[in-house]
């Protein structure tokens, strides 16, 4: 089992979570619980005998620490994909969390009567970081309590010249975009999901990675590296082949998939750092994901948004984040079959180099 036994430094122990438990593991003493724990929570209950469970770290916000909490569902056999999924790493981005809840959920309640499903995750290892960022998630910020933007943390540095603040910087935690000092630890969140990360890749031979954002532009954007180069990745010919598979099956969906670096450069990506290491190290491929939901059609629709730092990020009114999490369901089961079948669309030989050749005329070559 790649997760550790659920009885062992776990928010889920062995028998039935009571409320001290819950109390001492998602809850601020004196303060209101965070929403997306105590969900998770009330999934980790309803989600037995099927998930597995444990928390990477523990957070310090004040006096008090706030669990980052790793879910697994699905094979154990330490040779299968993996499809991971990642939200909350900035927390004003609730949305990007509720995201990945939400599809966790629904593979719970299915769970309880889907035969499909379960033959299929016979196949497939799932792995859920759904609130990386539970202190930031906490205070209404991007960055974590120390102030650091998690997605600028990471020892990588753009090849040029990145836009001001926006692209990292190392002036003060007071600044949004805040990378952390020069030499410093990356922060305990950071570590926490290198840690996951780099542990299935030590087991499986494919990893297919989502983390969940918003905030970006009108339409839903799926990033791959580089974030730190303009140069293509050395995996662009298997993210094109991945996105000729979403156009053909995945119909009527509405992302664009490009490279981060055609909107803006930025130092530090953590998933830049990830994949660097994973190429490295020449264990499994890693196929790392960063939906960018378009939060700006949000606020075009309800200009009052504006006026709230929360409702620049996230849809405000109820019948219009219903609507995107669904709309997000089917992008997400997309990410679990795809990588479930990794071995029947990842390109070989002559047809590797075709996807090649058309990923750099798709998206390397002149703007149009």
């Amino acid at each position: 089992d790649p997760l550790p036994d659920p009885s062992i430094d776990s928010f889920a122990s062995a028998g039935r979570v009571g409320a001290a438990d819950a109390d001492e593991l998602w809850v601020v003493p004196g303060a209101v619980a965070l929403p997306e724990l105590v969900d998770l929570l009330d999934m980790v209950e309803q989600g037995r005998p099927w998930l597995r469970s444990r928390v990477a770290c523990r957070v310090a916000l004040g006096d008090h620490q706030l669990p980052v909490p790793v879910i697994g569902l699905g094979s154990t056999q330490a040779d299968a994909p993996v499809a991971l999924f990642v939200g909350g790493v900035h927390g004003l981005e609730r949305i990007g969390a509720q995201a990945v809840l939400a599809y966790l959920r629904s593979l719970v309640m299915r769970l309880q009567w889907d035969d499909g499903l379960h033959r299929q995750l016979e196949a497939v290892r799932m792995v859920f970081v759904p609130v990386l960022n539970p202190g930031g998630m906490w205070l209404g910020s991007r960055a974590n309590p120390n102030g650091i933007d998690l997605m600028r943390n990471a020892p990588v540095d753009a090849d040029e010249a990145v836009a001001p603040l926006v692209g990292g910087h190392r002036i003060s935690a007071a600044l949004p975009w805040y990378r952390g000092k020069l030499g410093a630890p990356v922060q305990v969140e950071a570590a926490a999901l290198c840690e996951v990360v780099q542990a299935e890749l030590g087991r499986s031979p494919f990893v297919l990675a989502l983390d969940c954002h918003s905030g970006f532009g009108l339409s839903d954007r799926l990033w791959f590296p580089w974030a730190c180069s303009r140069q293509p990745m050395p995996h662009v010919a298997e993210v094109h082949a991945l996105g000729r598979i979403m156009d053909a099956s995945l119909l009527h969906h509405r992302y664009v998939l490009e490279p981060q670096s055609r909107q803006y450069l930025t130092h530090g990506d953590l998933w830049d750092h990830l994949y660097r290491r994973a190429i490295a190290q020449a264990g499994g491929l890693l196929l790392p994901l960063t939906l960018e939901m378009g939060s700006w059609l949000w606020v075009k629709k309800n200009p009052r948004q504006l006026f709230s730092r929360r409702g620049i990020f996230n849809p405000e009114l109820p019948h219009r984040q219903q609507r995107v999490l669904r709309r997000h369901l089917g992008g997400l089961d997309f990410i679990t079959r795809a990588a479930a079948s990794w071995q029947r669309w990842l390109p070989q030989g002559a047809a590797r180099q075709q996807h090649h050749d058309q990923a750099l005329a798709r998206w390397y070559g002149p703007r149009r």
